[in-house]
C-alpha cells in the first residue's frame, strides 16, 4: 500500500512539474551537463532541473544529508518507471552522478562527502575521468602519471588521454602512481584535481568523425592537496575498479537512452521512411533477416537490462551490458548503411535531407564504442572470470 501511494504521488508530481518540452527525445547537443559555466540548452531544461533538485531526486537514492532523496531501491525503481512512462529527459548528465558519487559514498571521509557530494547534485561541478594514458589503456595498472607527496600536497606530473569532455570540465578524478617501488597494481591512488590548478593544460583531440569529444590532459608540477586523496594511499586500484563498475553501467544506460535520441535512430522507422525506389527495396528484402535479428537483439538487450535493474544486479553485470551495448550500436549503423547503400553516404551534408542525421559520421564514431570504457576483449575476460567463474588458464 505504501509503495502504491508513493507511485501515485510521483505520478502526480511529474505531471505538475515536468514541462511538456522535457518529455521529448533529446539530442547529444541538448544534454545538460552543469558546471561552473553552465549553459542551459532550453529554458525549460533549467526549470526541470530545479524542480527535480528541489524535490531531492537528482540523486534519488543518496542520503538526504548530502542532498539526495534517501529513497529505497523499490521507491527509486518506481520513480524511474514513471519518468520513463512520460519519456522525461534526464535533468542532469554528470560523471559525478554516474561514477564519482558512488565512489565517494563508499571510500571518502565524511568531510570529503560533505565537500563534494552536494555540488555534484546541484550541478555546480562538471567532472571528467583521468584513467587512460598514451601507454596505459587496457593495461591501466601500467600508468605512469606520478604524484609525489611533498608535505601536505601531491606534486603531479604526467599525461592522460581520451579524457571525455575534459576541455569543458571543472575537476578530474585521476588515477596516479604514488609508489614506484611496489608491483604496478599496488602503488596507485585516486586523487581529485581542480582543472584550473596551475600546471594543468588540455588539448582537444579530433576524432575520425570530425568531433572533439575527447582531450589529452597534461600535468606539469600540479599541486594537489593531500585532502583530495580518496581512500587510502596506494589503495587506488580497489577504488578504481569499483568506479569502473559504475562507468560500464553508465555506458550501458546511456546507450539505452540514446535509443530515444532523434539522430540515434530507430532503425525500422528510418528504413521505412527513406527506402522508396525499387533498388533500395530490393536491398531491404535481401537484408531482411539481418534487420529482424538486429531488432530482436535490441529488444532482448533492453529487457535484460530492465530485469537486472529490477533485481538490483546491474553492477555485477556491467561488463556484459557494456559489451553487448557497444556491439549492438555498431551493428545498427553497419546494417543501416548496408541497406541504404549510396543513399546513406554523406559528410558535410545531412543524410537524405534530414537535418539531424549524417549516418557516415555516426557510423565512424560508433567504431570507438567497443574501445571506450574498456575494450570488448577486456569485458570478455571480466565476464569469463567474474560472472562465469572460468579459470584464468
Amino acid at each position: 500500500m505504501q509503495l502504491q501511494k508513493f507511485r501515485c504521488e510521483v505520478k502526480n508530481w511529474l505531471q505538475e512539474n515536468c514541462p511538456p518540452t522535457m518529455r521529448t527525445p533529446i539530442t547529444y547537443e541538448q544534454w545538460p551537463w552543469g558546471g561552473r559555466t553552465t549553459t542551459w540548452p532550453h529554458p525549460d531544461a533549467k526549470k526541470w532541473f530545479e524542480a527535480m533538485h528541489n524535490q531531492n531526486w537528482i540523486a534519488a537514492t543518496w542520503p538526504k544529508k548530502y542532498g539526495g532523496g534517501g529513497l529505497s531501491g523499490q521507491e527509486n525503481q518506481i520513480l524511474q518507471e514513471e519518468l520513463k512512462a512520460i519519456k522525461a529527459r534526464p535533468p542532469l548528465f554528470s560523471f559525478g552522478l554516474w561514477m564519482l558519487g558512488p565512489v565517494l559514498l563508499k571510500f571518502a571521509t565524511e568531510q570529503q562527502k560533505q565537500r563534494f557530494l552536494p555540488p555534484i547534485i546541484s550541478g555546480k561541478i562538471r567532472w571528467c575521468q583521468g584513467y587512460s594514458e598514451p601507454d596505459a589503456g587496457s593495461d591501466l595498472a601500467s600508468l605512469k602519471t606520478k604524484a609525489q607527496l611533498v608535505g601536505d600536497d601531491f606534486i603531479v606530473n604526467g599525461a592522460k588521454i581520451w579524457t571525455t569532455n575534459a576541455h569543458h570540465c571543472d575537476w578530474i578524478f585521476c588515477l596516479v602512481r604514488t609508489d614506484t617501488t611496489v608491483k604496478k597494481h599496488a602503488g596507485l591512488s585516486l586523487v581529485l584535481i581542480d582543472m584550473e590548478s596551475p600546471g594543468v593544460s588540455i588539448r582537444p583531440i579530433t576524432l575520425i568523425d570530425g568531433s572533439t569529444q575527447f582531450s589529452a590532459v597534461f600535468f606539469d608540477d600540479v599541486k594537489v592537496p593531500v585532502d583530495n586523496l580518496i581512500g587510502s594511499l596506494n589503495d587506488g586500484w580497489e577504488v578504481a575498479m569499483y568506479l569502473l563498475q559504475y562507468e560500464r553501467q553508465a555506458v550501458a544506460e546511456v546507450a539505452q537512452l540514446l535509443e530515444n535520441e532523434p539522430y540515434k535512430f530507430k532503425i525500422r522507422e528510418v528504413v521505412k521512411k527513406y527506402l522508396s525506389n525499387e533498388t533500395e527495396k530490393e536491398s531491404l528484402s535481401l537484408r531482411r533477416d539481418e534487420l529482424v535479428k538486429l531488432m530482436m537483439d535490441i529488444q532482448c538487450f533492453d529487457l535484460t537490462m530492465l530485469r537486472a535493474v529490477q533485481q538490483k544486479n546491474l553492477t555485477s553485470l556491467a561488463s556484459l551490458f557494456k559489451l553487448l551495448g557497444s556491439e549492438i550500436q555498431q551493428r545498427r549503423y553497419e546494417t543501416l548503411l548496408k541497406i541504404l547503400g549510396c543513399s546513406g553516404l554523406g559528410w558535410n551534408e545531412p543524410t537524405l535531407g534530414n537535418k539531424e542525421q549524417v549516418f557516415t559520421r555516426q557510423w565512424l564514431r560508433s567504431r570507438g564504442n567497443s574501445i571506450e570504457g574498456g575494450t570488448s576483449e577486456i569485458q570478455l575476460n571480466i565476464i569469463a572470470q567474474k560472472i562465469l567463474q572460468l579459470p584464468k588458464k
